[in-house]
C-alpha cells in the first residue's frame, strides 16, 4: 500500500488514455524487500509511467534513466489511482522492482524466412509464447539472445551505439553476402560485413554463431565465413569477439524438400578436423582459439569432449559451447567430498537427453558408489521432435511419459530445470510437472545445478562420513 503519509507523494484520479502511443506503463511483478521501492508502497500489479517526464522503452531505458539521483515517478496502482513520487538516493541505488516483461514497447520480430528456424519447426496449437521469433537487440544486449541485424532501422543503431549496446549476439551463418541472403531469404542479410565495420569503427563488440547446414555453408564457405570474423577479432578491442559453430536441428515438423539435411557422424568429425585446424590458425594469429564448436557436435561424432582449458573463459557457454564440460566440472566440484554412505536407503532416477548421457555415467556411478543410494541414469530420446540424438532442454512431457513408463523410477525422479519455461512447471509441448507425475506415477523434484543434484540425492538423509 502507498504511504500516503510520506510529503514525498502526491496522488490524483487518473482517468487520461495516455497509452495510446509510445510504450505501455511497465508492470511491477516483485518488489525487493528492504528497498527503496518498498518503503515508498510499491507492489506487484503498480505500474511505472515515467521517470522524470521520460517513459522507458525497456530495461535499457529504466536502467539508466534511475542513475540520476533525484526522481520524479509517475504510477498507477492496480485501482487505477495515480501517484506522484519525488526522491532522491545514491546515483548507482536500484530501486528494488522487477517487471513483467523486458520490452515495455513490445518484441522486435524477426523478418527472415530461415528454413533451419527451430520456431518455425514447431506443432501448431501450442502456446503463443512458443512462436515469437526474437530478433530483438535489446535481448540480445540484455539475455544474449541472438539476433540478425537485418531489422535494424537508423534510429536502432544510434541508439546501439548512444547508449553503448555491447555486446551484441549475432547469427551470421555465412559472411558471404548472397549466401547469407540465401540462407536467411531476405535481401537485407547482405549486409554484414558493413555491419561489423560499423562495430569496429564504434570499438562495439559481438558474439557471433553459425548454423551450420551440410551442403549449403559448410566446408570451403565455413571456413572462409570464420576468417572473416577471425579479421575483425584482432586487436586490443576487438569487434568479433568469439565464434560458436552449431550444427543445425531439424525436427520432424519441417516442410517436406526444405533442402535442408542433419548432421551425421561423419559430417560431425569432418567439421570437428576442420575446427582443430582453424583454432591453432587463430591462435597463432590473434591469441585466441577464437571459434568454437557446440558439445552436440563431439556427441554425434562419439569423441570426447575438449578438456576444459581449451574453452578459455567460455565466452559462449550459454550456447551450448562447454556447457557439458562447464557441467562436469561444476559435478566434480559437488562429489568431491561424498559420503561414505546415507543412513536411509535412497532411490532415485535422474532424466537427461540421450546426447548427454554417456558424458554423465561416470558421475552417477560416482554417486552410486555411495551405500543406500541407488541412481539410475536415463537418457532419452525424443519422439516428439522426431530426434533420437536430443539435448537434454528440449525433452518434453511427452517424451518423458513415452521413455519412462515402463523404466523402474524408484522414489524419486529429477528432472532438470532446462526442460522447463523458465519459472513455471510447463514442458516445451505445454504438459506439466503435475501430469509427468500423474501419468508415471512417481514424485518429481525439479534439479537446477550440480550442487542442488548432490543435494537431492543425499541433503536429506543423514550422512555417514
Amino acid at each position: 500500500m502507498w504511504n500516503e503519509f510520506s510529503p514525498s507523494v502526491e496522488d490524483s484520479a487518473y482517468h487520461t488514455n495516455d497509452f495510446t502511443r509510445g510504450p505501455l506503463p511497465a508492470e511491477v511483478i516483485s518488489v525487493g524487500q528492504g528497498s527503496i521501492a518498498e518503503d515508498l508502497g510499491f507492489e506487484p500489479g503498480d505500474k511505472l509511467i515515467r521517470i522524470n517526464g521520460e517513459k522507458p522503452r525497456d530495461l535499457i531505458d529504466y536502467k539508466l534513466l534511475i542513475n540520476e539521483e533525484e526522481l520524479h515517478l509517475e504510477i498507477i496502482d492496480e485501482t487505477g489511482k495515480l501517484h506522484m513520487v519525488n526522491l532522491e538516493k545514491e546515483a548507482d541505488e536500484d530501486l528494488g522492482l522487477e517487471f513483467s516483461e523486458a520490452l515495455f514497447d513490445g518484441l522486435r520480430q524477426c523478418n527472415n524466412k530461415c528454413p533451419f528456424c527451430f520456431i518455425d519447426q514447431q506443432p501448431a496449437g501450442k502456446r503463443t509464447t512458443l512462436y515469437l521469433k526474437d530478433d530483438d537487440y535489446r535481448l540480445s544486449f540484455l539475455y544474449g539472445s541472438y539476433l540478425t541485424l537485418t531489422n535494424l532501422n537508423e534510429k536502432d543503431w544510434k541508439r546501439i551505439a548512444e547508449q553503448r549496446l555491447s555486446p551484441l549476439y549475432v547469427s551470421v551463418h555465412s559472411t558471404n553476402p548472397k549466401l547469407r541472403s540465401q540462407l536467411l531469404k531476405n535481401p537485407k542479410a547482405n549486409q554484414l560485413i558493413n555491419q561489423l565495420h560499423w562495430f569496429n569503427e564504434r570499438n562495439l563488440q559481438i558474439h557471433a554463431q553459425v548454423v551450420v547446414c551440410p551442403g549449403l555453408n559448410d566446408g570451403l564457405a565455413l571456413e572462409k565465413t570464420l576468417q572473416d570474423l577471425a579479421f575483425f577479432g584482432q586487436g586490443e578491442w576487438p569487434a568479433v569477439l568469439s565464434a560458436a559453430v552449431v550444427p543445425v536441428g531439424l525436427t520432424r515438423f519441417r516442410p517436406e524438400n526444405d533442402g535442408l539435411k542433419p548432421v551425421d557422424e561423419s559430417t560431425a568429425k569432418s567439421v570437428i578436423n576442420q575446427i582443430k585446424a582453424l583454432q591453432k590458425e587463430f591462435q597463432l594469429s590473434i591469441g585466441s582459439r577464437f571459434a568454437w564448436l557446440s558439445d552436440e557436435w563431439y556427441l554425434i561424432a562419439g569423441e570426447l569432449l575438449p578438456p576444459r582449458n581449451e574453452y578459455e573463459n567460455l565466452p559462449q557457454q550459454e550456447n551450448g559451447v562447454g556447457s557439458i564440460r562447464a557441467f562436469l566440472e561444476e559435478m566434480n566440484s559437488a562429489t568431491s567430498s561424498l559420503p561414505d554412505a546415507i543412513s536411509t536407503q535412497k532411490s532415485c532416477s535422474w532424466v537427461v537427453g540421450r546426447l548427454v548421457k554417456e558424458a554423465l555415467n561416470p558421475i552417477c556411478k560416482r554417486l552410486n558408489s555411495i551405500q543406500g543410494l541407488d541412481l539410475a541414469l536415463y537418457g532419452l530420446p525424443s519422439p516428439y521432435w522426431g530426434q533420437d540424438q536430443v539435448v537434454t532442454g528440449l525433452l518434453t512431457g511427452e517424451d518423458l511419459i513415452k521413455g519412462l513408463q515402463d523404466a523402474n523410477l524408484g522414489d524419486e525422479l529429477l528432472i532438470p530445470s532446462v526442460m522447463l519455461k523458465e519459472g513455471t512447471t510447463v514442458f516445451l509441448d505445454d504438459m506439466t510437472i503435475e501430469q509427468i507425475s500423474n501419468a508415471l506415477q512417481i514424485s518429481i523434484r525439479i534439479v537446477h545445478g550440480a550442487a542442488d543434484i548432490v543435494a537431492a540425492l543425499i541433503g536429506d538423509c543423514d550422512e555417514t562420513p
